[in-house]
């Protein structure tokens, strides 16, 4: 080694110490601040998530103390040979395709329009965010309300007009577009403030240039305002699938899985196994598989980011 290239370590070791120095400095206070959260989370979230995992290689019951017998992946085998859990998958699938389209599309179209009102923004920001706010048993109940055959309000509201109200949801074919319907009612604000925000962070210039050059206000909304929101739509599509994959409450609540079956979640499934039926060792390689199918769309929301990213 050099003495010039000597010289030249022992001038930067002082600099790279007192940045050393101050990283520490800022660091402690940062982890002591984060300590409690990671200490909880590893407690409530990161622990029992282990254990489940554990458990579902085990014939663990509610009813016998212990993990009980080793299974293997014998629980794994039975919940992908069987049919009620494919059929409840399919329940929640088919939820999701009900709900995600237009909660997305109504969350754009209410937020652009309170976006471009002039007066009284804030009563259409809060019309239409209150519902968010509901517990999901509060919602349940207005909406077994609105639903109840022969004293409900939307029964009643369409004999005046003559059309005959079906069972909504004591019937197969309209339990699931019921459930549905309320769930867009309750969850729609979410979404609306997520698109406001990003309509609220457009430059408005980029619209004043727009009319200069005569375009309007469609033209505005295809080639400014739905290509600057793409990463906003991302966002509200991936959160509202999960969200929608991991439906229980309403479902519970309002049809408690009926009739006949036809609206019980995956999640819904999963209880009955543990609580009902007492065997939390196939409960929890069903959640272990539904993780999987959540994850899987996180992934591929990932990967759509990445791929926006590297186009900007």
């Amino acid at each position: 080694m050099s003495t010039e290239t000597a010289t030249r370590m022992t001038q930067r070791t002082p600099a790279a110490t007192s940045s050393s120095q101050k990283f520490n400095d800022h660091a402690r206070p940062a982890m002591a601040f984060l300590a409690p959260f990671v200490a909880l989370y590893v407690l409530f979230i990161i622990g029992p998530a282990i254990y489940g995992l554990v458990m579902s290689f085990f014939d663990t019951s509610l009813v016998k103390p212990g993990l009980s017998s080793f299974a293997g992946l014998g629980n794994y085998a039975e919940a992908l040979q069987s049919k009620d859990f494919w059929s409840s998958l399919w329940h929640t699938i088919w939820f999701t395709i009900l709900t995600t389209p237009p909660l997305i599309v109504l969350g754009f179209v209410l937020a652009l329009l309170a976006d471009r009102v002039g007066r009284g923004r804030w009563f259409f920001r809060l019309a239409f965010f209150a519902p968010f706010i509901l517990p999901s048993a509060v919602m349940a109940l207005i909406w077994i309300w609105i639903y109840t055959p022969g004293l409900g309000i939307l029964e009643t509201a369409l004999k005046t007009i003559g059309i005959a109200a079906p069972n909504w949801l004591g019937d197969a074919s309209w339990a699931m577009p019921s459930l549905a319907i309320s769930t867009v009612w309750w969850t729609l604000g979410f979404n609306f403030i997520l698109y406001l925000a990003g309509l609220q962070d457009i430059p408005r210039e980029l619209y004043e240039a727009a009319e200069i050059d005569g375009a309007g206000p469609w033209q505005q909304i295809k080639s400014i305002t739905i290509p600057l929101l793409a990463r906003t739509t991302t966002l509200v599509a991936v959160l509202q699938v999960i969200a929608s994959l991991k439906v229980f409450d309403q479902m519970y609540i309002m049809t408690a899985g009926g009739p006949n079956f036809s609206t019980r979640s995956v999640l819904e499934y999963i209880y009955d196994q543990g609580f009902t039926n007492f065997r939390v060792g196939y409960a929890s390689a069903l959640s272990m598989l539904f993780f999987v199918v959540v994850l899987a769309v996180s992934a591929v929301w990932f990967a759509i980011v990445r791929s926006q990213e590297s186009e900007v």
